[in-house]
């Protein structure tokens, strides 16, 4: 896509879409969201929308659909077997993802439960570039481990390292060797690392780890629910494919996974999900536990309107126009940010814009979740929900021992087509206000911990009462503005 450019030199992202239907939003007064964080235990997940202002917590289900695919629900055909919608849908899976076989399921986490029930026991190893919180989860819930593998610039915060996702190579060998490409049920590869800052990887990485599935038999997966992102950034970044196109990226990553699976509520900004492959054997071996655990093989558990939303979906993850406004509006916010110096994950990915907390709040212990408090802070003093993606993300080994995440980041989701370049504003200049008064934000504790996926239920508290200092400081540089 060609760059726009204004005479006045501003750098600014233009939307290339109109806006046709609105939804209202509220922005509560400080005092009220404080008293909804209390009432949520200081869990940005736990708020109600009713007390949010800008709902920045996941790109997952809240991405704007288009105008077609809303026309195109109408048409739904509901059989329970045999739908013509399901043939849609296929149809737009092989044309855009190259893959022959769908299995529908009714979103992300089902497809990794799935794969993890079929080929994950006691014992298995699952090397990936970096895990995503349910795909773990599912993994050691069947007993299995992961390995992580990414190079060491991947946690470098600022960086100008363009592919952050990729999968370190020698590591992945030396793993199979070291554990046994028979304990190794499959490499899992994530388009684009979310927990690491939306970082993609390169279409040479994919071809590198492919080559060593090969060698030691080992099947390939592509978690490609963030695919038509990772395809934009490798047209921006990777010389190979610099004059080329979306569809061509797109089939480029799938033909080198053995099979595919995605949340429709990333990939084709709709609901559900899928798995998808050529290989028949791989097909018959998942296709029993669709009816045992989904639903029947032509809706897995969705709403046929949703299959009809999801296959016009699909083929407009090869609108580059569609795709690069995200990472278009990340890239701008990122930049901003950083001009202020406020610590963000460099270069800017996809997903979001994800803020350091350990250095954004570097006196606050990270057995104290700085990511956490921090996200609780920007609620408070703007009504801005976002999401804490560092240690209360990870979960207890199996003697209760907490590990400490690579990263503290504060997640500021950037859906499709959601929001307007003032809003992007907004959280910038909130942001920056709180950057100058980070010494007011404490730690958190939890005082409800659920044993798995903690952090979308738990509750927690602050160590003190740094929540009414900080409105405090609010009220005195703001006085009675929102």
């Amino acid at each position: 896509m060609q760059e726009i450019k204004f005479y006045s030199g501003e750098n600014i992202p233009l939307e290339l879409h109109k806006v046709r239907i609105v939804q209202k939003l509220h922005l509560v007064s400080v005092e009220r969201r404080l008293e909804a964080l209390k009432e949520g235990g200081f869990n940005t997940f736990r708020l109600s929308t009713k007390d949010v202002f800008l709902d920045m917590l996941t790109d997952s289900g809240t991405n704007a659909m288009s105008d077609n695919q809303l026309a195109a629900m109408m048409r739904a055909d509901d059989a329970y077997a045999g739908s013509q919608s399901f043939d849609r849908l296929q149809k737009s899976v092989e044309h855009v993802l190259d893959k022959k076989y769908l299995l529908p399921v009714h979103q992300g986490r089902a497809a990794e439960n799935i794969l993890s029930v079929a080929y994950v026991k006691k014992g298995s190893l699952i090397p990936m570039n970096y895990h995503f919180t349910t795909a773990m989860a599912h993994i050691t819930d069947k007993g299995g481990q992961i390995a992580e593998l990414l190079y060491d610039e991947a946690y470098v915060i600022n960086s100008s390292c363009p592919f952050k996702g990729n999968m370190n190579i020698e590591k992945l060998e030396e793993v199979i060797r070291t554990h046994g490409a028979e304990n190794i049920p499959f490499i899992r590869m994530e388009a684009s690392t979310n927990l690491i800052g939306g970082q993609p990887f390169s279409i040479q990485n994919l071809r590198d780890v492919r080559a060593i599935a090969d060698k030691y038999g080992i099947r390939l997966v592509l978690d490609a629910s963030l695919l038509g992102e990772n395809a934009y950034l490798i047209l921006q970044r990777e010389e190979e494919f610099r004059n080329s196109d979306m569809a061509t990226v797109v089939k480029a990553m799938t033909g080198l996974a053995d099979l595919c699976y995605f949340s429709a509520r990333k990939l084709s900004s709709s609901r559900g999900g899928g798995i998808c492959t050529n290989d028949i054997k791989i097909f018959k071996e998942l296709e029993a536990f669709i009816p045992l655990y989904e639903g029947f093989l032509t809706y897995g558990g969705m709403s046929i309107r949703e299959v009809e939303a999801m296959a016009v979906g699909l083929y407009e993850v090869l609108d580059e126009s569609s795709i690069s406004q995200s990472p278009r509006f990340i890239k701008y916010l990122v930049e901003q940010l950083d001009s202020k110096d406020i610590p963000v994950v460099k270069p800017a990915g996809v997903l979001g814009v994800h803020v350091d907390a350990m250095n954004f709040c570097s006196h606050i212990p990270q057995q104290q979740y700085p990511a956490g408090a921090l996200a609780a802070a920007l609620f408070l003093i703007s009504g801005v929900r976002g999401m804490e993606r560092g240690t209360m993300s990870n979960q207890r080994d199996e003697n209760g021992v907490e590990p400490m995440s690579d990263m503290e980041l504060l997640r500021l989701a950037v859906p499709r087509r959601v929001f307007t370049l003032s809003q992007i504003k907004y959280v910038e200049d909130r942001l920056t206000w709180l950057f100058e008064n980070r010494h007011l934000i404490g730690g958190l504790k939890f005082v409800e911990e659920p044993p798995v996926l903690r952090f979308f239920m738990g509750k927690l508290a602050p160590l003190s009462d740094w929540p009414e200092k900080l409105m405090a400081k609010f009220k005195e540089d703001f006085g009675n503005s929102l």
